[in-house]
């Protein structure tokens, strides 16, 4: 007998992969997983921020092809078991069998720069499902022309190195559901197949759009952000194909945009939103861009949860009204600012106030009167501009010191009823 061509071999080993964890299926569904597997068009992939990494060259049902990685072209986090994914077909081809198996899977969509906040919701993540899918993507559809794209902070080696050793946790943790399986890492080669379209406002390319909620606030200010927002969880959504999204609530306009999104589009995905996870010192709602504002502004960067603080003190004790509301947290923000004018150069820290809103909680439109049976949003932006003179040795904070835009917010709750 002649051996069997190198086609059925590879075929054969595929096969066996993608059943591992599904060996009681049935012939037919066999040969319909195997046909998916083999049927992936080649490609590979050189990463952008890690080390290059060589994804698997997929074989076709009509060629096959020889792989310089590992036999299932999965490569891993170094020294733990979580998967990284660089590709599509080789995120789809590690999705199959939990779907199969109908075990959960979560998706953190990240842009990296990880910190608590992520972790955090990670945390959740495997506490609910059997497996948990990080992605680590900065998507340049969600920064405007003028904005800091290049200087965003890219720090793989510590993100890989905070997930390895949430993951150890989570395996020690008798609590939780699942762990972290996979990190998804694309190119924007990857996420954009047909070319980045561009961060103009008249770009022309293949976008999703979510209006009136996404041209409020943050949109308003950015309008090219809540765009770029939806568009990559679109596609996130529908690559991973998650039971559950996790997402924070420091980003309120975000989670709102979001929850219309899965909405409006009918997906069969469940928005989970986790709290804002603040310092324990000053309650500094905790951002990848914190790390921008260096020792003298990051003593200053508590004047917006600060002024919300103090109208969520006024809704606290009966007050409804819009004018009273917002009035005490824009009174107490004037005060800082007549404070730092009134120091020199090399002391004062210089900001500035875009907004402070209270608004619906379902859709950010502005309210005059809470309602008590509703609830609402406050919520609000500063821009912290760059230290005017430095000191002798002063830390300005990552990339110089550029001017950062600092969001937060706090949800003003319903009352309860009798």
């Amino acid at each position: 007998m002649h051996p069997p061509p190198r086609c059925a071999v590879v075929a054969a080993a595929l096969i066996r992969h993608t059943t591992t964890t599904t060996t009681l299926l049935r012939p037919a569904i066999l040969k319909t997983t195997s046909r998916a597997a083999v049927s992936l068009p080649p490609r590979s992939v050189q990463a952008a921020s890690p080390p290059r990494l060589q994804s698997r060259t997929m074989a076709s049902s009509s060629s096959c092809s020889s792989s310089r990685g590992n036999a299932n072209g999965l490569s891993k986090l170094p020294s733990s078991p979580i998967r990284l994914l660089r590709t599509v077909p080789a995120l789809r081809l590690w999705r199959r069998p939990h779907l199969l198996d109908h075990r959960t899977v979560a998706l953190v969509p990240t842009m990296g720069a990880l910190h608590a906040g992520h972790l955090s919701l990670i945390r959740q993540a495997a506490r609910e499902n059997h497996h948990v899918v990080v992605s680590i993507y900065v998507n340049p559809a969600q920064f405007g022309i003028a904005e800091d794209l290049d200087s965003y902070p890219k720090t793989w080696d510590s993100d890989v190195a905070q997930l390895v050793k949430l993951d150890r946790e989570l395996a020690d943790d008798g609590q939780n559901l699942g762990r972290i399986s996979a990190v998804f890492a694309p190119t924007t080669q990857e996420m954009y197949p047909g070319g980045f379209p561009g961060q103009e406002i008249d770009s022309k390319g293949s976008f999703v759009t979510i209006t009136p909620v996404g041209e409020r606030l943050e949109g308003r200010t950015r309008p090219t952000f809540f765009r770029g927002v939806a568009t990559v969880c679109m596609k996130l959504f529908n690559i991973v194909q998650p039971e559950r999204v996790y997402f924070g609530q420091k980003d309120v306009q975000q989670t709102v945009v979001i929850k219309r999104l899965v909405r409006d589009f009918a997906m069969p995905v469940e928005v989970v939103i986790g709290r804002t996870e603040r310092d324990p010192g000053d309650g500094l709602a905790l951002s990848s861009r914190n790390v921008y504002l260096g020792e003298r502004r990051r003593g200053r960067a508590t004047v917006l949860y600060e002024a919300l603080r103090a109208a969520e003190g006024v809704y606290k004790r009966g007050e409804r009204r819009r004018g009273v509301i917002l009035g005490v947290a824009n009174m107490l923000v004037q005060d800082v600012l007549r404070e730092e004018s009134r120091k020199g150069p090399e002391e004062r820290v210089r900001f500035e106030l875009d907004y402070i809103s209270l608004a619906d909680p379902d859709t950010m439109e502005e309210i005059e009167v809470v309602d008590p049976a509703k609830g609402g949003i406050l919520s609000g932006a500063i821009k912290m501009l760059p230290v005017e003179k430095a000191r002798e040795g002063e830390d300005l904070g990552h990339s110089g010191g550029p001017a950062v835009r600092l969001i937060d917010n706090i949800i003003l709750e319903p009352e309860e009823k009798n």
